[in-house]
């Protein structure tokens, strides 16, 4: 794979893309992505994080795994989508960088100009999941969800980093019904502060981090009780600004 130019092209036109995962560090290890969807190498990489994680449940790092790759992995053609230029979701044009204990933290990817998004991002995800669901002993369902949370997220990020969260989240529903079953649909839910209201994504999914050694439960995980995850939202829509 080479950089064509379209990639940074998307990241011109948003702020902090770096920090959305759309500019690769320069001390980064880079994988081509298709050993993503390899189940062996899959396997080595829980292996090696479950020193770091401290846990040896490999159901849980193998949905800790996914839920940090889906998001980054997602990125770049969400980005695309956002700012109207189209980028791959096909895994053999794709790159993903990865720091010190195999944390995924960006994405690198070529032109989609001509490709079918929902096509190629549907193969891409059964791809990898199938291969995370063999390596973790686990079924492949809760992954799907835990795209999906992946797809509203980034599109909820990018939204704010363009300033018009309306317009980008509208895109989540009608990519996950392209993509198709066994994808959710995505759901978001708006939290009334003085003032204004905040969006967020309304998870289907729990990521398992709270099973990690000193990990909580996340504030929008959907397995906590609905009144006190309303409260803790609230609390953090204000403390947003």
């Amino acid at each position: 794979m080479t950089d064509d130019g379209a990639q940074p092209l998307v990241a011109a036109r948003l702020p902090g893309a770096a920090a959305l995962g759309l500019v690769a560090s320069p001390s980064a290890a880079v994988v081509p992505a298709t050993l993503l969807a390899d189940a062996d190498w899959t396997a080595e990489v829980l292996t090696a994080r479950a020193l770091r994680q401290r846990t040896d449940d490999r159901r849980v790092l193998a949905t800790v795994w996914w839920y940090s790759l889906s998001s980054v992995l997602l990125t770049p053609v969400l980005a695309g989508l956002a700012t109207g230029v189209p980028l791959s979701a096909r895994l053999v044009d794709t790159r993903v960088h990865l720091l010190a204990g195999d944390t995924p933290v960006a994405a690198t990817t070529t032109s989609g100009q001509g490709h079918d998004l929902a096509v190629d991002l549907r193969t891409t995800i059964a791809g990898v999941v199938a291969a995370v669901a063999e390596a973790g002993r686990l079924r492949e369902r809760p992954l799907w969800a835990i795209a999906t949370d992946s797809l509203a997220n980034r599109l909820l990020a990018l939204g704010r980093a363009l300033g018009d969260v309306p317009a980008a989240t509208a895109l989540a529903a009608p990519l996950a019904a392209a993509v198709g079953a066994p994808l959710p649909a995505p759901r978001y839910v708006d939290v009334a502060v003085p003032g204004r209201a905040v969006r967020f994504t309304r998870r289907v999914s729990c990521c398992l981090l709270y099973r990690l050694p000193h990990e909580p439960l996340c504030v929008s995980c959907p397995r906590r009780d609905p009144a006190s995850r309303q409260v803790l939202l609230e609390d953090t829509a204000e403390r947003m600004g």
